[in-house]
């Protein structure tokens, strides 16, 4: 048995995916008692990165669908009695202390929204998702629920006719009929809290009417205190991706080792490993940073690119004409980009050639510690999944589990909030 300290701070990871959600979480100081996620490539990844620290993540859950566990019969009376006998905790009369979750979100986002399927979203098993969440909170009843996904959310409407936004009004409605809570939202943007990204997300918070800050009738998370106060402390691309420039790479080879020692406080932290302060140097293995083996035509485009900020001559232009090139500085603005789950999306500031996993999962502020399963990349309806078959029926490559995560930066500053709302 693994006692918990009594202080501290608990909770749960629904659609967990690569587990960058939970990671920040963890950093922050709290333990994870209970992980679902139904994709099993995002689940090892999730577990391979805590079999040291949290074995019991793998010894007890497995990869399920939230919708064929929480409505059996016992799920949440067996789920206690397990927390207890592995815990030493009564956590009926000690509940866990937070639940998040960001379900898939295929059928909010722009992307989604493109996509020439000929389905309502009424129609698809996976928008419905939000609701298995609220119920999930409802037998759990933590003190604390976050709820994150893409800002299409706010305008996503049931059916092509439908109205824009009546989806969240239905979302946010499920959260707030959840009794003993305080729900509030916010539209935030990852940028404000120290990720190199815009990335704008919708988080809903509910907190236990007996712990919340003082509430408004305002819905503003932010203004009621629901959130932390932006840090606005993002880094530059250099800061994020200048000491893993190796200028010696091969289209579709591989850099093993750090081809630099870190340059910025910001490269330093990235090294750091899990249990320690030391920081990979110059020599030291490095993971995840394989080049794509691109077409002479695309690295002449890719080329053309860096040369004329990101200008595409019509000659060059092939189906994938979108890509955008990374400066090296922001401009005022700060970050505009977002990671998606598409390698492709994006060329590298000063190199004819797409993002390795490892500047993808940086983006994200995943640590380079953090090692990820599966399949490198796919493509086509493998990736995107199939709506009319089931959205789960897809697969999830390393790329697409970095592009679906949560920040782990911004996960990290909300953990640290939390932790602050707990202590109260």
């Amino acid at each position: 048995m693994k006692t918990i300290k009594s202080n501290t701070p608990t909770f749960i990871d629904l659609f967990a995916g690569c587990g960058g959600l939970s990671l920040g979480l963890e950093q922050a100081g709290f333990f994870p008692l209970y992980v679902n996620e139904l994709n099993k490539d995002a689940l090892e990844t999730y577990l391979i990165n805590r079999d040291k620290h949290f074995p019991h993540l793998r010894e007890r859950f497995f990869s399920n669908d939230i919708k064929n566990v929480i409505y059996e019969r016992g799920f949440f009376s067996g789920l206690f009695n397990d927390f207890e006998e592995s815990f030493g905790r009564n956590f009926k009369n000690h509940p866990v202390d937070l639940v998040v979750g960001g379900p898939p979100c295929q059928g909010f986002s722009g992307i989604g929204i493109r996509r020439s399927y000929s389905v309502d979203k009424k129609q698809l098993p996976s928008n419905h998702l939000f609701q298995d969440m609220a119920f999930f909170v409802h037998k759990i009843k933590p003190k604390i629920f976050l709820f994150e996904n893409v800002r299409g959310l706010l305008k996503s409407k049931w059916t092509s006719t439908g109205k824009s936004g009546e989806i969240f009004k239905d979302v946010l409605e499920t959260f707030k009929n959840i009794p003993n809570y305080n729900v509030k939202y916010k539209l935030i943007h990852a940028k404000d809290y120290g990720v190199p990204q815009n990335r704008p997300r919708v988080l809903i918070i509910g907190i236990r009417k007996d712990l919340s800050p003082k509430v408004n009738t305002s819905d503003d998370a932010l203004e009621n205190g629901f959130l932390p106060e932006p840090t606005y402390d993002y880094p530059h691309l250099l800061d994020v991706l200048s000491d893993i420039v190796d200028k010696k790479f091969e289209y579709g080879g591989e850099t093993k080792k750090y081809p630099s020692k870190p340059n910025t406080p910001w490269q330093e932290s990235i090294r750091e490993e899990f249990d320690s302060v030391r920081v990979s140097l110059k020599g030291d293995k490095l993971t995840e940073h394989e080049y794509s083996n691109h077409s002479a035509r695309v690295r002449e485009k890719f080329g053309y690119m860096i040369s004329n900020k990101g200008e595409i001559p019509e000659h060059l232009k092939t189906k994938k004409f979108a890509q955008r090139l990374l400066p090296k500085k922001w401009d005022e603005k700060g970050p505009t980009i977002t990671a998606t789950s598409l390698p492709d999306d994006f060329v590298h500031f000063s190199q004819a050639r797409s993002l390795t996993v490892r500047e993808w999962a940086r983006l994200q502020t995943f640590p380079d510690w953090y090692k990820f399963a599966g399949k490198r990349t796919t493509g086509g309806i493998r990736r995107a999944g199939n709506p009319r078959k089931s959205i789960f029926d897809r697969e999830v490559p390393k790329y697409t589990q970095i592009g679906n995560a949560v920040p782990v930066k911004l996960a990290y500053e909300l953990g640290l909030h939390f932790s602050k709302l707990l202590e109260k």
